[in-house]
């Protein structure tokens, strides 16, 4: 038997003559594996609060500058909206045209409510409103760098930019310096909730433009993508529906169990996909292909077709135009006319009143006539 001591076994690798043909390999491939690198804006937002010992008025002066501060930043907002339209009627915008990917909007579900067509048919649909969008900073393409990298390859002739939008003012005293100065050179107040959004180059705004409901148009078809209300651990009967075993006859212990889970045999296994137990929700979820069927530009509500749009009341779900094929802008059976570019540069006023599709049925107008007899 050979033995070989450290200082042998060390003399005897470096006396080897290492070739292009063999190559030492490190076993521990986990470590070149590519790491998730988050965003800029991905950073602590809260902090901790403290007892400041204000005066009652002192504390009425910081909520007078806060106010003030809100206003200022209402009338940038329409003053980059009014800019934007300037430079369309002067012909420095670009047009739209098929293929173009616009911004999208985040939005707030608030509830449910049915509406009617006109010959009595109901239509179930969800209310989501915009507040306070704006946008916060426009990333080019050449300095975009996703956290991870598409299963696709990049799409280097049509490349897509990066738009940070945010929704809700909130208080600036409330968050960390980091977060603050996310919004620094925008112009913005700090926002509760960021959302970034690809875009086509041409379809890029300056920080601080206003998102309203009149981004869309009464008929467009939108995808809405949302985050599940999370349910924990659940069982077949309410995680997949299962119907469950009788009641009585015989059935012992067994009325909300699964049952068999896979054959016996040559290819005794359970088969990836099997329907069982386990956690449920808490899953982004996209419901594709949603009609808008009317719009509130006072308040910016949207009703969009379908009462199972992801998450809670509440909750914060993010509307962009659809992606389907037969329902994207320019297809079959959505409203003619491009829409607006890169959004609505003159929203509709608040006392305008609602927008309906025309195939609804306006409850302003009278549907049913009386008249005195004899006439």
């Amino acid at each position: 038997m050979i033995s070989f001591t450290s200082s042998s076994l060390s003399t005897l690798f470096r006396s080897i003559p290492w070739s292009s043909s063999f190559v030492p390999v490190r076993s521990k491939n986990y470590l070149n594996r590519p790491r998730l690198r988050n965003p800029v804006w991905f950073v602590k937002k809260t902090r901790t609060l403290h007892n400041e010992q204000f005066t009652e008025d002192n504390v009425a002066f910081l909520n007078e500058v806060k106010r003030e501060t809100v206003l200022a930043a209402a009338q940038r907002s329409q003053s980059n909206l009014l800019q934007l339209a300037q430079g369309e009627q002067s012909g420095q915008l670009a047009q739209w045209s098929p293929g173009l990917k616009r911004t999208g909007v985040i939005a707030k579900k608030i509830g449910q409510y049915p509406l009617w067509t006109r010959d009595g048919q109901k239509i179930r649909t969800t209310l989501l409103q915009i507040i306070d969008n704006e946008v916060v900073k426009y990333i080019p393409p050449e300095e975009y760098r996703p956290a991870q990298e598409p299963r696709q390859s990049r799409n280097w002739r049509k490349p897509y930019g990066c738009l940070l939008v945010g929704a809700e003012h909130g208080d600036p005293s409330l968050f960390t310096k980091e977060y603050a100065g996310l919004f620094r050179h925008s112009g913005v107040l700090p926002k509760k909730h960021l959302c970034r959004f690809l875009i086509s180059p041409e379809a890029q705004l300056p920080p601080g433009t206003a998102l309203t409901a009149s981004h869309f148009r009464v008929g467009d078809f939108v995808d809405v993508r949302g985050h599940t209300v999370d349910r924990g651990f659940q069982g077949v009967v309410k995680r997949h529906g299962f119907k469950g075993m009788p009641k009585s006859h015989g059935v012992t212990k067994t009325h909300r169990r699964p049952g068999n889970i896979g054959a016996g045999g040559g290819k005794a296994r359970v088969w990836p996909g099997t329907r069982m137990p386990g956690h449920m929700g808490n899953r982004w979820r996209v419901l594709r292909g949603l009609q808008v069927l009317r719009i509130n530009p006072q308040h910016n509500v949207l009703w969009v077709t379908g009462s199972n749009i992801a998450g809670s009341t509440n909750g914060l779900v993010y509307v962009y135009d659809t992606v389907l094929p037969l329902r994207r802008h320019g297809a079959k059976g959505v409203p003619a006319g491009p829409p607006p570019f890169p959004t609505a540069l003159e929203p509709l006023p608040a006392d305008a009143g609602d927008v309906w599709l025309d195939e609804l049925h306006d409850f302003r107008k009278l549907s049913i006539t009386y008249s005195a007899k004899g006439e």
